[in-house]
């Protein structure tokens, strides 16, 4: 059978698959799950072009890291075919460990765990099921594979999973603020020390990433209707997870029903393989299905929020610099309780407060170093002549309430 595939992607076009290997790791059950699990959560309830995968996103995210190495080989730097391999299978499953609707389902049914740490995980039951044929990928994404700079590829201020989303979420949201200049970031690549490095003559083009990452940030990914409509996704987890914990039966697909049953958090995850099984097998169809059936279901909490999903009657949201005083949040606390009907223990579904950050640039973590014509390095935040790149470093936290629309 011919593995040697080519697969037509929208953003960068054909795309091909290198290697045997690479291939049926795409074709293993645990990657094919990623078709189902949307790159955007909720997203789509703003921008309905927003309905691409992870499944998109990580095959994007191969093919910028063959384009990758292929340029840093044309500069002299010597990248073997087994460590080309070992590096487009590491950025192909960074982010298999992602649940359904991506964030909302960490703070709400698992408790605690990132995403990286089930794609550790996960990656490792690969290697296993490959005869080892992963244990290069799995090094080269811990960091811990003699050369760094393959890591940085994948994990990075500057990494090709970056490079990826941006540029595929900007297409599918039409978000032009997003677009960036992937290829010419790409050719401006180079090694030095062992570090991945950007030649002089491509800091204009990073400024511009990290201003469309600042921007993607406000206008998409925390936008307040999106945040909106991840709260009441979370939320009504929570309530049908409280549910359960009484001994309601509540439908669900099975490993969904052991998510809502079950205390799974960050101790005792990975202490048994059941609940790695049981996370693989649930995407965003399994919550969906869920929610269209808890509509009617006679407990009211848990039906008004589903009935606010599924016909868009999301919260509003207040986006602040500062806190909402208490004095507010009782009074909203109280007309929910009036406009609904519900206990006051209660309200906290409906009226509440969260924060949120949003950070451009963490010079701390990974620096995107720049490489002059003198073969000094210099930081990107040094080099450039734009003022408010500086800033970019800033952590800015925004303050959110939350509460039903009518009161």
């Amino acid at each position: 059978m011919n593995k040697k595939k080519i697969i037509n992607d929208p953003v960068y076009g054909f795309i091909s698959i290198p290697t045997e290997l690479v291939y049926d790791v795409i074709s293993h059950p645990y990657f094919q799950r990623l078709r189902y699990i949307k790159q955007l959560g909720m997203t789509h309830l703003v921008y309905p072009g927003a309905l691409h995968t992870r499944f998109h996103h990580a095959l994007g995210a191969m093919h910028l890291m063959s384009l990758a190495i292929g340029l840093l080989r044309s500069k002299g730097h010597v990248i073997t075919e087994g460590e080309e391999e070992s590096a487009i299978l590491a950025i192909l499953l960074h982010d298999i460990g992602h649940g359904p609707f991506s964030h909302a389902l960490e703070h709400s049914l698992v408790t605690g765990i990132k995403h990286e740490d089930i794609s550790a995980k996960l990656m490792q039951k690969l290697n296993q099921h490959f005869d080892g044929k992963l244990t290069h990928a799995i090094e080269i994404f811990n960091g811990t594979y003699p050369k760094r700079f393959l890591h940085q590829l994948i994990s990075g201020q500057l990494d090709l999973d970056r490079m990826d989303y941006l540029n595929r979420d900007s297409f599918f949201t039409g978000v032009s603020e997003g677009v960036i200049s992937f290829d010419r970031i790409i050719k401006m690549f180079n090694v030095f020390d062992d570090d991945l490095v950007i030649e002089e003559k491509g800091i204009y083009s990073i400024e511009k990433f990290l201003i469309a990452r600042r921007l993607m940030y406000w206008q998409v990914y925390l936008h307040k209707t999106v945040i909106s409509g991840e709260m009441i996704l979370v939320k009504l987890l929570e309530r049908a997870k409280e549910l359960s914990a009484v001994g309601e039966e509540l439908f669900a697909a099975p490993s969904l029903s052991y998510f809502l049953k079950n205390d799974i958090n960050e101790e005792n995850f990975f202490r048994q393989h059941e609940n790695l099984e049981h996370f693989t097998n649930l995407d965003d169809q399994d919550i969906y299905a869920a929610v269209k059936v808890w509509v009617n279901h006679p407990d009211k909490i848990l039906s008004a929020l589903c009935k606010m999903l599924t016909s868009r009657n999301l919260y509003k949201v207040e986006m602040s610099n500062q806190m909402a005083d208490k004095e507010r949040i009782q009074f909203l606390q109280s007309a929910a309780v009036d406009l609904l009907e519900i206990k006051h223990e209660d309200a906290k579904y409906f009226v509440f407060t969260d924060s949120i950050q949003n950070r451009a640039y963490n010079a701390g973590v990974g620096n995107i170093k720049i490489l002059m014509k003198n073969n000094d390095i210099v930081d990107i935040a040094k080099a450039s002549d734009l003022s408010n790149l500086e800033s970019l470093q800033k952590t800015v936290e925004k303050y959110i309430l939350c509460y039903p629309r009518g009161i």
